[in-house]
């Protein structure tokens, strides 16, 4: 297979399914925080993709002013990716062909998601119990002509791991890359990645592999490569708590601080989105660049109390 014995770095480029990657470290999707502003940010950065919030297929046929909201981008973002749930072939079918989703370059597949209410609708981790129907979506997926790829966890549980299984599936299926969250389902975000098992993945197809989870400072990053012979990373958390990493994976010269770069993204999200959203999620990006940050609780709290843009701005000076 392709890469055996070969020690990748982080910050090189990567070909995924004929698309060239600016680097090797990934945005994972992450519901409320992904929006295109902090994408932007993130391939300033480094981030050699970055993905909008998951977007279900079933609301896609709806075409509402909330999924709009999930799905803007402009020619500012250079590679586009969206993920999509869904757990019924058809309706990814129906998805990938109803014109929304011809702006962009990448169709990633949630196949991890580890929320209850999601499992119970056969969606997300709940793809991992039954292959044949996760395989028929990649295939739907892959009759867009687009580049695919697969987020996925190891398994339910413990005692019925089938990432192997999984893997040679969504490469056969037609995937050009998987994302290996390095837990179980019943693990949702705790406990040490289970290293190993991401290594069988990455070992038994020749599709890349990138490796997520527990990635929550530089040295976790370097120890997820060696642990595993991934492609790459994907940063999920670790990534809103502290966009400038990306730089540092990267090799980017950045001289950006958690303060200019909030600025900016007041800048961007006020010219793509109703004052309302912009107010929300300024507010939650704040409080997660705050965290572990001493003596910030009060500025957390001034900050959920103010009203408008400017009163924001004020608050964020703390940040400086």
């Amino acid at each position: 297979m392709e890469n055996k014995g070969k020690t990748n770095k982080l910050g090189e480029e990567i070909i995924v399914g004929g698309l060239r990657l600016g680097s090797n470290v990934l945005m994972a999707p992450l519901a409320g925080y992904t929006c295109f502003p902090f994408r932007l940010m993130v391939e300033k950065l480094g981030a050699g993709a970055a993905f909008t919030e998951m977007v279900s297929v079933n609301g896609l046929k709806y075409n509402d002013r909330a999924t709009k909201k999930l799905l803007y981008t402009d020619d500012r973002e250079k590679l586009k990716c969206v993920q999509l749930l869904g757990g019924i072939p058809m309706a990814f079918e129906r998805a990938v062909k109803d014109g929304l989703l011809d702006g962009f370059d990448v169709i990633d597949i949630n196949m991890g998601c580890p929320v209850p209410n999601v499992v119970k609708a056969g969606e997300g981790s709940a793809l991992l119990t039954d292959i044949p129907r996760a395989a028929k979506i990649i295939e739907a997926c892959k009759r867009s002509g687009k580049v695919v790829s697969v987020k996925c966890r190891l398994g339910m549980n413990r005692h019925n791991i089938v990432i192997e299984e999984f893997a040679r599936m969504c490469e056969g299926s037609g995937a050009d890359m998987l994302s290996v969250h390095g837990r179980t389902r019943d693990m949702m975000y705790d406990g040490e990645p289970l290293y190993d098992y991401i290594r069988k993945a990455k070992d038994c197809v020749s599709i890349p592999v990138f490796a997520n989870g527990g990635i929550y400072s530089k040295e976790k990053a370097h120890e997820m490569m060696e642990k595993t012979g991934a492609d790459g990373i994907m940063l999920a958390r670790y990534g809103i708590e502290n966009p400038p990493i990306f730089s540092e994976l990267t090799g980017r010269e950045s001289n950006e601080t958690k303060y200019s770069l909030i600025m900016e993204q007041i800048d961007i999200a006020q010219e793509c989105y109703d004052e309302l959203f912009v107010l929300s999620y300024i507010k939650k990006l704040a409080s997660y660049f705050m965290k572990k940050l001493p003596g910030t609780k009060q500025a957390k709290q001034d900050i959920y109390k103010c009203g408008s843009i400017p009163e924001l701005r004020k608050a964020l000076s703390v940040l400086e």
